[in-house]
């Protein structure tokens, strides 16, 4: 008997497990293969635009993602650096052998998490709740809570040309029975695709013919725990497709299973196969790759931009058609997959299931891809799922106050018919959510749930208040016109100013930078670089954010307004069959949540919030 088992080592089970057991909560893991917990089933990278956040944001509450990324970290760059400090994102190129390694070595030395190696064959239910599971050891385990955190491996199938191979990866079994077991349940399962890219030897590729890429030349970690980090940082190169590699596609598009109808599922659009490249942007007639190392030894290469599904033997003439790939021989080929997944629309924000109790599900079971949006997804399962042992109210982040609370109200309100990636244009609130603000946005929560430890939290005490006196200070300040002051400003190489203006205004200026912020009061002298940096964007960004946050504001009238669980939708006069039907359907807890559905109308809502004072009324 435990308080929580969690079904799949992958990203999402990695942070599900993690916290569960670190709350206090006896846990078990279970996984097809123990030496593949954390395995990089596609990129060898972690981050990149808003996925960065997403790792910011875990960190800053006591994900593991974020340190285990600095330990295996080869490459190391923040994307859109020269753009708004919104929209910057932190990537970095992993070696995934070492990753593993951490993450398993990691999840080891838990106290309260044991591991086991077995598959999950069914689930065990009582009436309308999960109580526990059997597996191919002929096992049987129960649990108060239990997280599915399958991956591809549901009903997984691989397609690779005319070859269909039963697995969730390359070389481990699918769970076709858990997919079956689900399905008694009455719980609705649907089909996604995705797919990987080819890896080569190191030793058949002619570097000297592609165009280099290092990392950057001062390195920012992951992790506000990483100390003394100075990374041993590999290349990464670009390579380009040409005609003669499009027209070996094209003329193998007969064997294409993702054009033969032998690929039936949705794909991630913003991650295309290499041949559904060539087919939508015909006048296109070359593609960037990037070539990524795997390890520190950099004896294989990932060829990223080359997810494909082809046949093995045109894999193998596509890529010879690139210069400096002339002699290359793959180590790996690449393939297509297509797997199980419920649409997220049945969960709760605290991604509990809304139809059978006590059973939770993260990462891409939910309909997301990628590891960060899977790790983001599989900690907050595992908090909910400790908290509820605890009947303590479940912890839900707003869209106002975390990435992962856009992208986990995104799931549960709108659901998804393809692979859902995170983006920054997904959040309303960008310049609130910051990478660099996460840890004093977010750190009161890990601290709460005693997965951050005293030191690390009052880290991220002292840059919040270093942020709110700064900023404090720069508001209140004002700076006269005078010979004095103008001066001053013109020894900080500052333009004049000819009427009063608040230090804020001054530091808001696009040539102002932390140096000279250095030189505004003695109290800044004695302040670390990462504060320094907080009072600078917060400056920079002022107005805006207090636009911004105006607008949460008018967003949290409407947020509060709950309806009740037995509300009559119907018999409200007014709506449209098709409103009333899937309010039916999505049950909100709240006029926000009911805003969020899509074909909710700002006039449906103005009925319903009537409604709904006129029934508190009775």
């Amino acid at each position: 008997m435990f308080d929580i088992i969690v079904i799949g080592g992958g990203h999402a089970g990695i942070e599900a497990s993690g916290a569960a057991s670190r709350m206090g909560k006896k846990t078990l893991l279970l996984t097809t293969l123990i030496e593949q917990i954390g395995a990089a089933s596609c990129n060898p990278a972690v981050g990149g635009l808003a996925k960065g956040h997403l790792v910011k944001e875990l960190d800053a509450m006591g994900g593991f993602m974020g340190e285990l990324t600095d330990k295996a970290g080869l490459q190391f760059r923040i994307l859109n650096e020269s753009k708004g400090v919104a929209v910057r994102g932190s990537r970095a190129q992993i070696d995934m052998d070492r990753y593993k390694i951490y993450a398993r070595n990691k999840l080891l030395s838990l106290e309260n998490l044991d591991i086991s190696q077995e598959q999950v064959l069914s689930l065990i239910f009582e009436k309308d709740k999960v109580i526990g599971l059997r597996t191919n050891l002929k096992n049987e385990y129960f649990a108060k809570k239990i997280i599915l955190t399958t991956g591809t491996f549901l009903s997984g199938l691989i397609h690779i040309g005319e070859n269909k191979i039963e697995a969730g990866r390359v070389g481990e079994m699918a769970s076709y029975a858990l997919s079956a077991s689900l399905k008694e349940l009455g719980i609705e399962l649907e089909r996604l695709k995705t797919g990987t890219c080819p890896r080569v030897a190191a030793s058949s590729i002619d570097f000297s013919k592609l165009e280099i890429q290092y990392g950057d030349e001062k390195p920012k970690p992951f992790s506000f725990r990483t100390k003394n980090f100075n990374p041993t940082q590999l290349p990464c190169y670009i390579a380009r497709t040409n005609e003669k590699t499009h027209e070996l596609i094209r003329a193998n598009f007969h064997r294409a299973p993702l054009f033969t109808g032998q690929i039936q599922s949705v794909g991630p659009r913003y991650c295309p196969s290499i041949e559904d490249k060539i087919n939508r942007f015909a006048d296109k007639t070359s593609h960037h790759l990037f070539i990524e190392p795997q390890s520190a030894e950099a004896s294989e290469y990932y060829i990223n931009g080359f997810s494909t599904s082809l046949p093995y033997e045109v894999q193998g003439q596509m890529l010879r058609s690139i210069r400096g790939f002339e002699e290359a021989k793959i180590t790996r080929f690449g393939y297509a997959i297509e797997y199980d997944f419920i649409q997220p629309t049945g969960l709760f924000h605290s991604l509990e299931s809304k139809k059978i109790k006590n059973l939770y599900c993260a990462g891409q079971i939910n309909g997301t891809t990628g590891y960060e949006e899977a790790a983001a997804q599989g900690f907050m399962a595992g908090i909910n799922a400790a908290l509820a042992i605890d009947e303590k109210e479940p912890f839900i982040l707003g869209r106002d106050e975390a990435y992962i609370g856009v992208m986990i109200d995104d799931l549960v309100s709108k659901g998804t018919k393809e692979p859902y990636r995170m983006f920054t244009s997904r959040a309303e609130y960008r310049l609130l959510l910051r990478e660099e603000n996460a840890i004093t946005r977010l750190a009161k929560y890990g601290f709460k749930f005693r997965l951050l430890s005293q030191k690390d939290f009052e880290y991220c005490e002292k840059i919040r208040k270093n942020k709110e006196q700064g900023l404090s200070f720069l508001l209140q300040t004002e700076l006269s016109p005078n010979a004095k002051n103008n001066a001053f400003l013109e020894e900080l190489e500052e333009e004049k100013i000819s009427a009063v203006m608040s230090l804020q205004k001054i530091v808001a200026r696009a040539s102002f930078n932390v140096h000279k912020l250095k030189r505004l009061d003695k109290s800044f002298e004695k302040m670390d670089e990462y504060s320094l940096n907080e009072i600078l964007n917060e400056a920079k960004y002022y107005h805006y954010v207090s636009m911004q946050r105006d607008q949460i504001e008018k967003m949290r009238a409407m947020q509060d307004l709950k309806i009740p669980s037995n509300f009559n939708f119907k018999a409200i006069s007014g709506l449209s069959n098709e409103v009333s039907e899937k309010l039916e359907k999505f049950a909100p807890a709240t006029l926000f949540a009911a805003s969020k559905i899509s074909g909710i109308t700002p006039a449906a809502l103005d009925i319903l919030q009537i409604y709904i004072k006129m029934q508190a009324k009775r």
